[in-house]
């Protein structure tokens, strides 16, 4: 009854996630990874070859959609390896197959150390956390 009225509309700072703290000196590698990059690779189901090879057939025949889904998952999961030659092959093949153009391709080596840098951090953490 004492105190000021509390303003109902004054926004709470929002948190921010992991990605955007380990890239908050970076915001162009943040926004180059935060679209093709998998939180937890882990947890799809495929390979990379696989997912190379369907992209291949999908474009294959004809079906740039589907051929550009699968160049995104062999792209994202070679991010998850490390493997900077494989991103740049892969995002490039599914620019290529629909014109869109990645962020990521600007700048790849960088991309690449920052999700390796997040993966080991925050996988690890992840891991261990659910053995505990």
């Amino acid at each position: 009854m004492f105190g000021r009225k509390k303003d109902k509309n004054v926004e709470k700072p929002k948190a921010l996630t992991e990605l955007e703290q380990l890239c908050a000196d970076d915001k162009e590698t943040y926004e180059a990874l935060l679209p093709v990059m998998f939180l937890d690779p882990r947890k799809i189901e495929t390979t990379v070859k696989q997912a190379a090879d369907n992209a291949k057939r999908f474009e294959k025949d004809g079906d740039s959609i589907s051929a550009r889904m699968w160049y995104e998952v062999a792209g994202g999961l070679s991010l998850y390896e490390g493997n900077v030659k494989k991103v740049i092959e892969y995002y490039g093949s599914a620019e290529k197959v629909t014109g869109t153009k990645y962020l990521i391709l600007k700048n790849p080596e960088k991309a690449v150390a920052k999700a390796q840098e997040y993966y080991g951090k925050y996988l690890t953490q992840a891991a261990s956390a659910t053995k505990a």
